[in-house]
């Protein structure tokens, strides 16, 4: 937002960046068994967006779809815990045989303890980004890929545009196509104790919830003693 990079307006604002917080503390590092797979947890639906006199997918089906053949290209284990309510078996039934292992997403994200369990059981992140993301531009990064890379798990994400201080490898692969995704799981997994310990340090340097929030009450304090009229 408010970058030269961005495909949608500021709105006449200045943007001050925050990256998404993560408490180290709640958040350790975690080994995973060498077999365990590389997840994600996701809705399956998000509708559509209009911008520009376009309409833009906001499902991340939609953006999984364009990957559904990578199970076929890489030897790891690759494996979605999807909301899907109702058409779960539907959606097992199609998956399936495509390579992917499909679990429900309320059974591994109920509380927030077998959320952290679910994340820090995996060997790291396979993920696809909503095509609105990508399509404007966002570099965007989720919360959730956060608490995957300070629980030391190297992360395979969808590439959503430049970005300032969001690597595309060390740690935290974005791919823009299938060949740089069956690439880059074949790097993580070429030097794993490395990725995983570049994992734990970008969440760290970037995502340490205390040095985040640190950052944001000194602009407002500072926005404040210059402009007093302003209320926090």
């Amino acid at each position: 937002m408010g970058t030269a990079t961005a495909r949608f307006p500021d709105c006449g604002l200045e943007w001050r960046y925050t990256p998404p917080p993560v408490f180290l503390p709640e958040w350790p590092s975690a080994q995973a068994d060498s077999g365990a797979p590389y997840t994600t947890v996701a809705h399956w639906w998000g509708g559509s967006v209009r911008f520009a006199g376009e309409r833009f997918s906001n499902d991340k089906r939609a953006g999984f779809l364009e990957y559904a053949e990578l199970p076929a290209h890489t030897p790891v284990t690759l494996e979605l815990a999807l909301c899907l309510r109702q058409v779960y078996e539907e959606w097992r039934g199609r998956l399936a045989p495509l390579g992917w292992r499909v679990r429900d997403a309320w059974e591994v994200s109920a509380t927030p303890e077998k959320y952290r369990a679910y994340l820090q059981r995996s060997r790291g992140e396979f993920s696809c980004a909503k095509p609105t993301y990508v399509k404007l531009a966002t570099g965007w990064i989720s919360d959730r890929t956060v608490c995957y890379l300070a629980s030391g798990k190297p992360a395979v994400v969808q590439h959503t545009g430049p970005s300032r201080y969001l690597p595309d490898d060390e740690g935290l692969f974005r791919f823009k196509t299938m060949e740089e995704a069956v690439h880059a799981l074949a790097r993580v997994e070429s030097d794993y104790e490395r990725h995983c310990r570049l994992a734990r340090a970008l969440a760290e340097e970037y995502f340490d919830g205390r040095r985040v929030v640190t950052r944001v009450l000194e602009h407002a304090l500072s926005e404040r003693a210059c402009h007093p009229r302003l209320a926090i």
